[in-house]
């Protein structure tokens, strides 16, 4: 092949890339925002249904279940089939799902259309993962932005499902407007993002670093109870944070200036994490990706303990540090999974990961809803704190088997057939 021929099909090649990574970042915000669209909402519709808050906010536990659970065949499918296939169908199913949110004329529908929505967005983090480790070669600064994108979904959901639900057009006008976005982005996916399944039998299958056997069946395990802790800190905190606001902020301190305001102040926390995880992506580029990620999860057990005890805009400081380490922990331990995994595997160990993760969320509602109605949110932070201690030790424990081990450091290889 002439070399002009090779320049343009590198270029071509780098093109394709970035407009791929730049999908991803949207899909990451989108994925999260939509998740967050419930529980701001559910705020408002105390009202329309004349139901306590600790009813209404279990009807999300179908979609949180879904979002863990249909993790799993998607990584599979992914690994196995098409990554891009499977964005599609993220980016259209979220959008539809948000439809019928929106249309549903009884709570048993809103229960069953967020499950949908839960089901399909429960394939951005496997799949969107893998796609974005292996077009960013696991470079610190790339997941660290795509993980702001995310945060910045988180941040957004509670503020403009605020105003959106607030405008005349009602509470359903929430989920509307992100269906209509959702399904142009996914025609518009299609379009510019070339099919990829001619590379499933080519994806390598050895890590980058190998750790002996025994070393890896406990690095494994350790993380199970990493991903499943880390999802419920992250889960409670998501679901709780515009009602922690209204209850011990804005009702006390700001004299119940209503939802416009609980959905600002929830925003304003989850950017704080947002701009700190830039920080960590820079800092994982100079820094051993598993001795960062004890350091930003000691981070989250500090401002846990700190938000107990805290009121006022204190309590919006201790927070944004739970926050910060929150996704500062997210960015680190994808890395550290990377290391560790070969690409032709990583669908489908991420999918266990973010299945471990987000299935907490199951746990998570109804744990919220338990200790809310017998302790309100003193007793819900309370636990907050005892989960974030069990997250830093398992933590700990990974780092430990890492430094311990003699992991191999592998060059690069051929690729093979994935089985």
């Amino acid at each position: 092949m002439p070399p002009t021929d090779r320049t343009a099909d590198a270029s071509q090649a780098a093109q394709q890339t970035r407009r791929s990574i730049a999908f991803l970042n949207v899909a990451h915000g989108i994925d999260h925002y939509v998740l967050g669209i419930y529980p701001t909402v559910v705020i408002g519709l105390e009202l329309v249904y004349r139901r306590p808050y600790s009813e209404l906010i279990v009807l999300s536990t179908a979609m949180f279940v879904a979002f863990g659970l249909f993790s799993l065949p998607a990584g599979w499918l992914a690994d196995r089939i098409s990554r891009r296939g499977m964005m599609a169908a993220f980016f259209i199913g979220c959008g539809v799902s948000l439809i019928g949110c929106a249309v549903a004329p009884t709570l048993t529908m809103l229960a069953v259309a967020l499950f949908l929505l839960g089901m399909f967005a429960a394939i951005y983090h496997p799949v969107g993962m893998a796609m974005l480790i292996q077009a960013s070669n696991a470079r610190g600064r790339t997941l660290a932005f795509n993980g702001v994108c995310g945060n910045l979904g988180v941040s957004l959901a509670s503020g403009v499902t605020a105003v959106l639900a607030a405008s005349a057009f009602g509470w359903r006008a929430a989920f509307v407007a992100p269906a209509l976005v959702c399904i142009a982005l996914g025609i518009a996916y299609l379009a510019m993002v070339a099919d990829d399944r001619h590379e499933t039998a080519t994806r390598a299958r050895v890590a980058d670093i190998v750790l002996p056997r025994n070393a890896a069946v406990v690095f494994f395990g350790l993380y199970t109870i990493i991903s499943f802790c880390g999802g419920l800190t992250f889960n409670t905190i998501v679901v709780a944070l515009p009602k922690i606001v209204d209850e011990r902020l804005v009702g006390d301190a700001l004299g119940g200036a209503g939802l416009a305001a609980v959905g600002g102040l929830s925003s304003l926390v989850f950017l704080g994490g947002a701009v700190a995880q830039l920080a960590v992506g820079r800092i994982a580029e100079r820094v051993a990706p598993h001795l960062l990620f004890v350091g930003v999860v000691g981070l989250l057990l500090i401002g846990a303990i700190w938000s107990v005890r805290a009121d006022g805009m204190t309590l919006i400081a201790a927070l944004a540090v739970v926050m910060a380490a929150l996704y500062g922990q997210v960015t680190v331990g994808d890395m550290v999974i990377a290391r560790y995994t070969a690409d032709a595997w990583r669908g489908r160990v991420y999918a266990v990961r973010y299945f471990l993760s987000f299935a907490s969320a199951g746990v998570a509602v109804p744990l919220i809803a338990y200790l809310h109605a017998r302790g309100g949110f003193d007793l819900v932070l309370v636990g907050l704190a005892g989960v974030s201690a069990a997250f830093f030790a398992a933590v700990a424990g990974l780092v430990a088997v890492v430094m311990v081990a003699t992991p191999r450091v592998v060059p690069a290889v051929d690729a093979a057939p994935a089985e």
